[in-house]
Formats: structure tokens, sequence, C-alpha cells
């Protein structure tokens, strides 16, 4: 059984943030904002000081990197229960939505194609299927179209930059065609586990199977560098994404929530 705690430790390896400092077991982060998870504290077990404490220490950091104080918590864990009785609530106004839904599956989709193609399955006819004019590949570096479909813009900000190229073991998978990239996602090994991040399909291109590549051919490269099952973080209330997900085989494992003071005190 794989534990919360080593999901979100090799989560946290597999995004790393710019600045990342232990506090006891837990992991102060920064990013210049871009992300929560590279922008909050990773609040998993002891932090080794009493809890006011360490939602102290939380803040200094923070205020001391020009960044608004953020905890990520499991939900109902020791941690998150403890919460509100020291003045932090959950983060409602989060932009990617505060209600995460950590799903763990096979390191190669149910679905997918085993021998590592990347092409989606050929079963079943598909009136709006994607002519076999692309490619799917993972590479070892980014290309622009796929900053293009993972941020918007051709080139990153330095914290872009520093969280997406960031890890151990990183690839970048990305469906080409003669109109150029298609679709995106960016996939990293930690801890035997493979983080999957920022799948993007151009929307001419969705419902045409090219999802489902990207998902086989990140999963198999993950299996070449060592993963044995696949993580990806869902914002729970997005329906489509967490159906096609079901379809490949992935289950939801516990959710997370971020929290931040009620009253800065920095203000």
């Amino acid at each position: 059984m794989i534990s919360a705690m080593r999901i979100e430790r090799a989560c946290a390896d597999a995004w790393p943030a710019q600045v990342d400092e232990p506090l006891g077991e837990w992991r102060l982060r920064a990013a210049g904002g871009f992300t929560g998870r590279a922008n909050s504290a990773l609040a998993v077990d002891d932090p080794g000081l009493p809890l006011p404490d360490a939602l102290a220490s939380v803040c200094d950091f923070a205020h001391q990197h020009a960044i608004p104080p953020m905890l990520q918590a499991v939900q109902n864990s020791p941690v998150e229960r403890d919460l509100p009785r020291f003045g932090w609530r959950p983060c409602e106004d989060h932009a990617a939505g505060n209600d995460v839904a950590v799903l763990l599956g096979p390191a190669v989709p149910r679905g997918g194609d085993p021998r590592g193609t990347g092409r989606p399955p050929t079963t079943e006819a598909r009136p709006d299927a994607e002519p076999a004019d692309h490619r799917v590949e993972v590479l070892a570096e980014p290309l622009a179209g796929w900053w293009e479909l993972t941020i918007g813009r051709s080139g990153p900000t330095d914290a872009e930059r520093a969280v997406l190229t960031g890890g151990d073991a990183v690839g970048y998978g990305l469906v080409h065609g003669p109109d150029g990239a298609r679709a995106a996602v960016r996939g990293a090994v930690a801890d035997g586990l493979l983080l999957v991040a920022r799948l993007a399909v151009r929307p001419e291109h969705r419902r045409r199977g090219l999802a489902r590549a990207l998902m086989a051919a990140i999963g198999t490269w993950g299996g070449r560098h060592g993963a044995s099952a696949c993580v990806l973080q869902v914002a729970a209330d997005n329906a489509g994404a967490l159906a096609l997900y079901d379809r490949l085989g992935f289950r939801e494992h516990h959710r997370y929530r971020y929290w931040v003071p009620c009253e800065d005190r920095a203000l």
C-alpha cells in the first residue's frame, strides 16, 4: 500500500520549487508564485515544532520570499484538522481549485500501447479520429511548441523553467503534426512514482485520442525510468478529466487542500 505521505513527498521532488527548505518533515517551498504546489509549505508528518510555531515559520518563510503564506495539507489529516484552531482557513479562491484529487494508476495506462509507440487503441472506429499524420514523442528537452501548450508562451520565466525542467528524471511528451504542436504533457519520476502534469491538447485536436496517446507514451517512458505506478493531481470538480483518467485505470487515492492564515500578521 502506497501511503499519502510517500506520494506527496515524491510529487514535491518531481515538481521542484526554486527554494525548498526542511522544517522537520515539512517542506517550505517558493518559486516566484508559479503554481500553488511550488509556493506552499508541504505539511506532512511532524514539523519538529509545536504547530503554532511551525505555522509562524511558514509565514516568515513566505514573507522572506515575497509570496503569500500557504500550506498544502492532506484532507482529514491530523494537521489539517488542527489548522482552524490556529486561525487558518481553506484557500477557497485558489485559481486552480482548492479541492484536489490525487489519483493513482498503472505506469502505462489501461488501453495504452504496451509497445510504447504512444498511439491510442484502434479497436474502436471513431468518426472524429485523428488522421495518422502526427508523431508522439517523449523528449529529453522541451521545445518551443511544448512551452506554448503548457504555459501559453514559447519562452518560460526563470521560475517556470526551474519548476518544469527540475527533477532527476523528466520527460516532455509532445504530439506534433504538419500544423505544429498539437498536445503536450510533462512526466517526472521520483521514488518509483511517475507524476504526470500539464496535459494540454489544442481545442481543434481534442476528442481524437491524443490525450490517451500521450499518457501511453509518457507512461512507457516512466516505466523505463523505474516507475511502477503513476500519480495525477486533478481538481475534484474537473469531471471531464476525472472521467478520462477513470477509463485509463486511475482511482482516487486521497485529496489535499491549500490553507491560508485568516489574518497575515505581515500585512
